[in-house]
């Protein structure tokens, strides 16, 4: 019989050796708004600075890592995760304009291991610091019995703040408007349910080196989510691109056309040229190792494209300039368009969104 936290498989001691581990890194992401600092029942942030602002609105997200941490605990490699959890709420965030203030995070695991709980809250707080996100708090949490013992589950959620009359959506989003896409670092951390699958079927384990992933298949597969955040923030900033940026979608789970058809108005469509860019390896190898093509997996993967901007046609060759100085590859992949259409062959909105309709027309480049 258990008599004690202890001997029921929860060891409080290992949760405090956690919150030293990791205090330094969540430290450098407070700026002084953020008081306390870690470790009390609830993180607070001076919300002041909100008071600039003539009608501010405020936009919270909350996400997880999903079943990509299952490759991070078969790899024992857990230093990438939190970038994922980080790119998965602030870049949702930033889609409607908005600076993230704060993030929040939650580990459930089966045993608390102090270095890699530290490790995990590390790479959110590398990334929280990389978007100007403060970590004000989170929590980790033993489940012994639920959980084995080098499981664990990541999610967070955040909060932001966009100016009313600077809310991004569809809106703002005219007839003729030019899509720009930029490119993914990979399959950031959307659709791996699948690509266990594959690689399950395969008889292919995330420790096999595979010539084409240049090494082992875990290492390849952990490549962190692109963080976006900052720099549409500056684009939004910067005088010829502010007012011409009239939406952006963060293409995750649904993949391409359906993330697009979120974020344009009822009535409208865009066709998305796949002849402007090619997949990279890591979608081609996937689908390759599954005997199908790449169009197969359309609503699954990103497959090069992380995020949209939907821009007046005017300045779309100034936007994807300043993207580039700012280190994002991007480019011209359609327009929007309205009127009657046969929308038949069309992705037409998602998760509940009753927006536009979107379709992938030509074959992939290369």
């Amino acid at each position: 019989m258990a008599n004690s936290y202890a001997e029921a498989g929860v060891d409080t001691a290992a949760g405090d050796r956690a919150v030293e581990l990791m205090k330094a890194a969540v430290a450098r992401t407070h700026g002084p708004e953020v008081l306390g600092g870690v470790g009390g029942f609830a993180g607070l942030f001076d919300a002041t600075a909100l008071l600039g602002y003539r009608k501010p609105l405020l936009a919270s997200g909350t996400d997880g890592v999903g079943t990509k941490v299952a490759i991070a605990q078969a790899f024992d490699k857990h230093d990438t995760v939190g970038q994922d959890l980080v790119g998965m709420i602030v870049d949702d965030i930033v889609v409607v304009g908005a600076k993230p203030l704060f993030l929040t995070d939650y580990i459930a695991c089966g045993k608390l291991v102090p270095e890699r709980i530290a490790e995990i809250v590390g790479g959110v707080a590398r990334a929280c610091e990389a978007t100007g996100t403060a970590l004000v708090g989170g929590e980790t949490a033993e489940h012994p019995g639920l959980l084995g013992a080098d499981e664990y589950d990541l999610a967070g959620a955040a909060v932001g703040v966009v100016e009313a009359d600077r809310l991004l959506g569809p809106q703002k989003v005219r007839e003729g408007d030019a899509i720009i896409a930029m490119a993914s670092s990979g399959l950031h951390s959307n659709g791996f349910s699948l690509v266990r699958k594959i690689l399950s079927d395969a008889g292919i384990g995330y420790t096999d080196d595979l010539d084409e992933f240049g090494g082992p298949v875990g290492l390849a597969l952990l490549e962190p989510t692109r963080l976006y955040t900052a720099a549409l923030l500056k684009l939004l900033n910067d005088p010829i691109a502010a007012d011409a940026v009239h939406a952006f979608s963060h293409v995750t789970g649904g993949g391409i056309a359906a993330n697009l058809a979120r974020v344009l108005p009822h009535g409208t469509w865009a066709e998305v040229d796949r002849s402007t860019w090619t997949p990279p390896s890591v979608f081609q190898v996937l689908s390759s190792i599954s005997r199908t093509s790449v169009t197969d997996h359309e609503e699954t993967w990103n497959l090069g494209v992380g995020m949209f901007a939907v821009v007046d046609p005017e300045v779309a060759g100034a936007v994807a300039a300043t993207l580039a100085t700012l280190g994002i590859e991007s480019w011209e992949v359609g327009f929007v368009g309205s009127g009657a259409r046969d929308l038949a062959a069309f992705e037409q909105g998602a998760k509940g969104v009753d927006g536009g309709a979107v379709r992938l027309v030509g074959a992939y480049a290369g």
